[in-house]
């Protein structure tokens, strides 16, 4: 049993009503320019993040904008170290500005999602995490090739379950567009991460109950009715005795 879990939410999208997400939150994965953001969106984040005490992260995405980061690329180790370390560079600095300690980074999209079973993806990401900051914790998907990666670099790791998307039986999230994929259903979403907060496990679409690690869940900012979600989910959370807390 957990009794212990970090709420996330990705946000400064520039497509979600942030302000009235993060009072439910403990952490949030800021865009930095490359799938979606810019300077103003990203010091408006931080600085709401300062106001509510929300540990505040890098979210850095595939910069294709037309497709929200969610369109993998073909880029080498070498272009994703690049992508990472300058996306993570550009919140970094106006963070410092801001006053703001980054605590975390988290990948957006289709690199998130390729970091959990390409090696080589999974690496570069850690390598520029490591090279930038090495006190950041790199959020992945649990159990994946992201966090295997971070933590043979020595990095803190947190292990990501998510609140409203479906899992296939290998503990991968399902391809958006497949039915399952998104929990648009508010009880269905509370009772998910019920079974991932307190119990640790989730049913996949085939019926299967698979064991994930949870260290942070993941709720997406960019759906319409995230603030209802974002409130019911952590009062359940609190209901069911599991302390939300950032990492």
């Amino acid at each position: 049993m957990s009794a212990r879990i970090d709420f996330n939410c990705d946000l400064g999208e520039g497509c979600g009503d942030d302000a009235a997400i993060l009072p439910y939150v403990t952490s949030a994965n800021i865009a930095c320019g490359g799938h979606a953001g810019d300077a103003a969106t990203m010091r408006d984040t931080l600085r709401l993040c300062r106001a509510h005490g929300v540990a505040a992260g890098a979210h850095p995405g595939y910069a294709d904008r037309e497709h929200f980061g969610r369109r993998a690329l073909a880029l080498s180790g070498e272009q994703v170290v690049a992508l990472v370390r300058d996306q993570l560079a550009r919140l970094a600095a106006i963070a410092a500005e801001e006053g703001v300690a980054l605590t975390h980074l988290k990948p957006h999209g289709a690199l998130y999602n390729l970091a959990a079973d390409d090696r080589d993806v999974a690496e570069a990401i850690a390598a520029a995490v490591a090279g930038f900051d090495p006190g950041l914790i790199v959020f992945g998907l649990a159990q994946s090739e992201l966090t295997d990666a971070a933590a043979r670099r020595g990095l803190r790791v947190a292990h990501e379950v998510f609140a409203e998307r479906g899992y296939a039986a290998n503990g991968r999230l399902l391809p958006r567009g497949q039915p399952g994929a998104v929990i648009e259903s508010l009880d269905e979403a509370v009772a998910q991460v019920r079974e991932l907060a307190v119990h640790g496990r989730v049913r996949a679409a085939g019926g299967e109950s698979i064991e994930l690690r949870a260290d942070t869940l993941c709720l997406h900012g960019d759906r319409s009715d995230a603030p209802q979600f974002a409130r019911a989910v952590r009062a359940a959370l609190e209901a069911d005795g599991v302390r939300v807390a950032a990492l």
